[in-house]
């Protein structure tokens, strides 16, 4: 096995911990916004989303920058006409910054909901911005049900 392929399973296989902890995070949000008290297993949550959200990119950013033909290597080979290819501008490009964007929201719920003091305000922020950052990742992954070639599982 190369360092691509067990950086890329790893990077496969940590998606679905961001969507584990994504999901019952922004659950977890939406349920206290009622009232609920704000607990350590709130706070632990959105510490396991964002904390798996980091980890994603950085698995993501060395595949990108380091070991993936369709990363940065991608704009070396063929320049523009990467912009050309809608399969070549969304792992170039596209998934990247969408990436980018979903941990910037998932943090800045994380940091809004620790600073607040009312339990309901943090509940209303940590879901917003939760929830942002998981529709994010969700239309940024690029799921192996559209295109049978990628599989949902690397091994």
């Amino acid at each position: 096995m190369t360092s691509y392929s067990i950086i890329l399973a790893l990077h496969s296989w940590t998606r679905w911990l961001v969507l584990i902890f994504g999901l019952i995070a922004v659950f977890r949000a939406f349920a206290g916004r009622q009232g609920r008290p704000w607990t350590g297993a709130d706070n632990g949550m959105g510490a396991a989303f964002v904390g798996s959200m980091h980890l994603q990119l950085l698995l993501g950013l060395i595949l990108y920058f380091a070991l993936s033909k369709v990363g940065v290597k991608a704009f070396d080979q063929a320049g523009a006409a990467v912009m050309k290819n809608a399969g070549s501008r969304f792992f170039a490009v596209e998934h990247l910054v969408g990436m980018i964007l979903a941990v910037v929201a998932a943090q800045v719920g994380r940091t809004l909901s620790k600073k607040a003091v009312d339990p309901v305000v943090k509940h209303k922020k940590a879901f917003t911005w939760f929830l942002i950052a998981l529709i994010l990742v969700l239309l940024m992954i690029p799921w192996g049900i559209w295109n049978p070639a990628r599989p949902l599982f690397r091994f």
